[in-house]
C-alpha cells in the first residue's frame, strides 16, 4: 500500500492508517467521571496539538485549567437533554467514531455531512459500582448512576479500534501520552489493540455489575446470572508450591476478603494464606468482645474472648498450640508491645488486627515470615451477597449463612436448665462451631474454646479428636480443664453416642440443632446424667 501525508496524519489510500501502522492523533473526545489525572492527560494531548472536545463537567475542568476545548453540542450541533441523559447519543458524533478511514463510501459521507473524525476517546463511566455499594443508596440513585452515553462510546471506538484508540483507565494515561511524545504524535495498532481490550473488558465489568445489582435487588436466584471478576492481587503460589494463583475480586461487590486490608509487612500472601484470612475474618467478626482467632488449613484451632486481648490470645493459642504453630490470627482490638513480644516467641504466618499500638510493629517486623496485615473494615456483610462454590463446568449459588442467634430464639429440651455462666459457653461455642468445618464438635469453657473435632465423616470421631485435642493441649490438666465444659454440634446427633462422649469427656451441657428421629433417646441419654441440651432449631454445615 502506497503511504501518503494528509493534514500531518499517516495515512494509506483513502484517508487510512496504512494496515498494521500507527494512528496520528489530530482529535480527541475526553468525557469522564473519574477525573483523576484527566486534566494532565488533556494537557499532554494539547501540547501535541491535539484538538479537544468535551462535556460538561469535564469540559469545564479543562477550561479552568487554561486549555482549549470544544463542547460536544457544538460538535454535533446538539444540546445536551434530559438533564444530561442525552449529550452524546448522537449521529455525528458516532460517525465520527465508527467511520472506517480505508472506505472510500465512509470518508465520503463525512466529508458530504462536514464531520470532522475522532481519533482518541478518553471515557471512564459513571460510578456504579460505587454508589451501590453504599448501604443506604436508594433505587432511584442507583438508575441515574447507569450510564448510557459513555458505554455506546467506548463500544464504538474499541469496535473500531484500527482507526480510533480509546482509553477507559486513569492508569493507562500516562503509558499513552508516553508512546505519542515518543513517537511524534501517533499510536501503534498494537496499543490500539491492548487498549480496545481493555475498554470492552470495562464495559463487561460494568454491564455485569448493573446485572449483578438487579439480579440481588428483585430476584433471589435469577434465571441468568453474570458474573465479572478483575484481578486484585497476584499471589506467591496456589495450594501447592507448583500452582499460580491470584486472587479476583467480584466487580460490584459491596467488600471482599482483602478490602480495607492493607499488608503493613512480610511476603506476598499466598492462595491458602487469602483462604484461612478469610476464615478468620469471618469468625471474628461474630464477637463484640476483645476476640482472638487462630486458623489453620481453613478450620480453626482456637479462638477465645475475654477482658484482655492478650488473655484472649494466650487462651485462643492453649487450646491447640501445635495447631498454631505457622497459623493465621485474626485480633479484634489493637495489638500491644507486651502483646507483641508474646506473639513474637511464636511462628506466625499471617497477623490482622485493627491497630498496632507504638512500638508493636517493632518488635513483630523482627521476623521477616511474617506478614502483618492492618485490617480497617468495619462494614456488616451484605445479606444479599451469595455464597458462592464452583464446581465442575459449573457455580453452586446459595443464601449465606448470616443468621443472628440467641437464647431467646433457642429451646431447652432437658430437664436440666443451662446456668447463666453455661449458657455464655453455649453461645460462644455454637458461633464457633458455626465456622469449623462439617462435622464439627467443639469444646468450650469460660469464652475459650478447649477442643475442636473437625471434617470427619463421623460426628462421633469428631468428638473424640475434640477430646484428644484437649488431652493434648492440656496434658495433666485436660480433665480439668474439660470437666464443666460444654459442646456444640453444626448438626444434629442421630444417635446418645455423641452427646454421652462428650458428657464422658467432662462436658456438662450440650448445643445442637436437634430434628433427628432418635431426639428423644439424645434428651433421654443427657437427663440421665444430669446435663442440660439445648436445640437451636437451625444446623450450620460447613462442607
Amino acid at each position: 500500500m502506497t503511504e501518503r501525508i494528509v493534514d500531518q496524519q499517516v495515512t494509506g489510500e483513502g484517508g487510512a492508517p496504512p494496515a498494521g501502522g500507527p494512528l496520528v492523533v489530530r482529535r480527541a473526545l475526553i468525557s469522564v467521571s473519574d477525573k483523576t489525572g484527566v486534566v494532565d492527560f488533556a494537557r499532554g494531548l494539547r501540547n501535541l496539538g491535539v484538538e479537544l472536545l468535551s462535556t460538561g463537567g469535564t469540559a469545564a475542568a479543562i477550561r479552568e485549567a487554561g486549555l482549549d476545548v470544544t463542547d460536544v453540542s457544538e460538535f454535533t450541533g446538539a444540546p445536551e437533554i434530559l438533564d444530561g441523559r442525552v449529550k452524546t447519543l448522537h449521529p455525528r458524533l458516532h460517525a465520527a467514531l465508527l467511520a472506517k478511514r480505508d472506505d472510500p463510501s465512509h470518508m465520503a459521507t463525512l466529508e458530504a455531512e462536514g464531520i470532522q473524525p475522532i481519533d482518541l476517546v478518553c471515557v471512564n463511566l459513571y460510578p456504579f459500582q460505587r454508589v451501590v455499594a453504599k448501604r443506604d443508596v436508594t433505587e432511584a440513585e442507583a438508575i441515574e448512576n447507569i450510564d448510557i452515553g459513555g458505554p455506546t462510546m467506548v463500544r464504538a471506538a474499541a469496535k473500531n479500534h484500527r482507526f480510533v484508540a480509546v482509553v477507559v483507565r486513569p492508569e493507562s494515561y500516562d503509558a499513552v501520552l508516553a508512546e505519542l511524545e515518543a513517537s511524534g504524535g501517533t499510536i501503534s495498532e498494537e496499543t490500539r489493540h491492548w487498549l480496545a481490550n481493555e475498554a470492552f473488558a470495562e464495559v463487561a465489568y460494568y454491564d455485569a455489575a448493573i446485572s449483578r445489582w438487579f439480579a440481588l435487588r428483585y430476584e433471589a436466584f435469577p434465571q441468568d446470572w453474570v458474573f465479572a471478576y478483575e484481578k486484585f492481587l497476584d499471589l506467591s503460589y496456589g495450594e501447592n508450591p507448583h500452582q499460580k494463583a491470584a486472587l479476583y475480586t467480584e466487580v460490584g461487590a459491596r467488600s471482599h476478603v482483602l478490602s480495607r486490608i492493607s499488608k503493613l509487612h512480610g511476603k506476598a500472601l499466598s492462595f491458602n494464606n487469602v483462604l484461612d484470612l478469610d476464615s478468620a475474618t469471618k469468625l471474628l467478626a461474630e464477637f463484640d468482645e476483645p476476640a482472638a482467632v487462630i486458623v489453620k488449613h481453613n478450620n480453626p484451632c482456637g479462638v477465645a474472648i475475654a477482658d484482655d486481648l492478650a488473655e484472649a490470645y494466650e487462651r485462643a493459642r492453649a487450646c491447640d498450640p501445635v495447631s498454631a504453630y505457622g497459623g493465621v490470627i485474626a485480633l479484634n482490638r489493637p495489638v500491644t508491645k507486651a502483646l507483641a513480644e508474646r506473639l513474637h516467641e511464636n511462628f506466625i504466618e499471617v497477623l490482622v488486627a485493627p491497630e498496632f499500638e507504638e512500638g508493636a510493629l517493632d518488635v513483630l517486623t523482627r521476623k521477616e515470615s511474617i506478614r502483618i496485615l492492618h485490617n480497617t473494615e468495619q462494614r456488616e456483610p451484605e445479606p444479599r451477597e451469595r455464597d458462592i462454590k464452583r464446581v465442575r463446568g459449573g457455580l453452586l449459588i446459595q443464601t449465606p449463612d448470616l443468621i443472628e442467634e440467641d437464647r431467646d430464639s433457642m429451646e431447652v429440651v432437658t430437664k436440666e436448665l443451662p446456668t447463666d455462666e453455661q449458657w455464655r459457653d453455649l453461645l460462644f461455642a455454637w458461633k464457633v462451631c458455626k465456622h469449623v468445618r462439617s462435622n464439627a464438635i467443639v469444646f468450650a469453657k469460660d469464652g475459650a474454646t478447649v477442643g475442636i473435632g473437625a471434617g470427619q465423616m463421623s460426628r462421633v470421631d469428631s468428638s473424640r479428636i475434640a477430646v484428644m485435642k484437649a488431652r493434648d493441649a492440656f496434658g495433666e490438666r485436660a480433665d480439668e480443664v474439660l470437666r464443666g465444659s460444654v459442646v456444640a454440634s453444626d448438626a444434629f446427633f442421630p444417635f446418645p453416642d455423641g452427646p454421652l462422649a462428650a458428657l464422658d469427656a467432662g462436658a456438662t451441657a450440650v448445643i445442637q440443632p436437634g430434628g433427628a428421629k432418635r431426639d428423644a433417646e439424645v434428651i433421654a441419654a443427657c437427663d440421665e446424667r444430669g446435663a442440660a441440651m439445648v436445640f437451636t432449631g437451625r444446623r450450620h454445615f460447613r462442607h
